[in-house]
């Protein structure tokens, strides 16, 4: 089977193209032309006006995680007009001529954000829920997955989404990469006596839930949410972080209300939710449907960073 993987020098593509190698016969797209080598394409700007012809021929499944990401500190006065461009119309545009070259399968990395930003404690999002993105970013993928379900209809391509909350590995850079500086220092944080439960999903366990959907019959046409299978409230995660770095983790016992109070009125309560509320995802519906598991534990997926950080 030929798999075209786009965004292949990102940090979801870069593991993918690694990995699915040994499974599938690779095509993978970058945008600049300098990291052009044996099977790799450069596409230049993803919009919907991008050419993908050299790209899909012959190609029988697509892997899209190329998009505008989640950007924390927006400048820009019309956000959602530049995430539309790249993840809606450049989306579109992509599986439309998937569609056209007779590609079988498309798979689209989504976001989690599409079902929302926060969850109650104990209730995880399902693949079923109602979408309730909230931000320009959530909305754009959610508007791309509305697009790519009509064109499933239109055109008989199969279609899988996968929805991921926070995926971390070695390399990783974001919110995570903060967190493990911030760990790293060994500065005193406030952080714990926090009983929140957040999901996450390693890198390892995402591409194995994606190649998992590029051949399994039951993925058609389906939305799945990743996850490791196993919650952590900030507090265990922030130690488990300092245990995976052989750290002391140095954290001080500040009651979640007072923080939310303090971050409200120094104009961050945006990044005190993401530290004290709960996004939790219910992974039972790829256990159920395709029979799968994530391979690795969180304790492994930790331990996995910081190997590859010391060599």
């Amino acid at each position: 089977m030929n798999v075209l993987i786009t965004g292949a020098n990102g940090f979801v593509g870069r593991y993918l193209c690694n990995d699915l190698s040994e499974h599938f016969k690779l095509r993978c797209s970058v945008r600049n032309s300098v990291a052009v080598g044996d099977g790799m394409f450069a596409v230049g700007d993803i919009d919907g006006s991008t050419d993908w012809s050299g790209a899909l021929a012959e190609v029988d499944a697509v892997v899209h995680t190329a998009a505008r990401t989640h950007i924390m500190d927006e400048l820009s006065s019309d956000p959602l007009a530049k995430y539309r461009r790249v993840n809606v119309d450049g989306t579109l545009n992509l599986a439309r001529q998937a569609a056209e070259a007779g590609v079988k399968r498309f798979i689209f990395i989504s976001s989690i954000k599409v079902n929302g930003e926060q969850t109650p404690l104990g209730q995880p999002f399902t693949a079923e829920d109602t979408p309730a993105p909230e931000d320009a970013y959530g909305i754009s993928k959610w508007e791309a997955e509305q697009g790519l379900h009509q064109l499933a209809c239109e055109t008989g391509m199969e279609v899988v989404i996968i929805r991921p909350p926070l995926v971390y590995g070695p390399g990783v850079k974001g919110n995570f990469s903060s967190m493990i500086k911030l760990v790293a220092k060994g500065l005193p944080l406030p952080l714990g006596a926090i009983n929140n439960q957040r999901s996450l999903v390693a890198i390892d366990n995402l591409v194995d839930l994606i190649i998992t959907c590029i051949s399994h019959s039951a993925a058609a046409n389906q939305v799945f949410l990743a996850g490791d299978g196993q919650d952590l409230s900030t507090t265990e995660l922030l130690r488990g972080v300092a245990r995976a770095m052989g750290k002391p983790s140095r954290l001080i016992p500040v009651p979640a209300s007072l923080l939310m109070l303090a971050a409200t009125l120094l104009g961050k309560k945006s990044v005190a939710q993401r530290l004290l509320g709960s996004l939790q995802v219910d992974i039972s519906k790829a256990r159920h449907l395709l029979g799968w598991e994530p391979p690795i534990t969180v304790e492994e997926g930790l331990r996995r960073c910081f190997e590859y950080q010391d060599k």
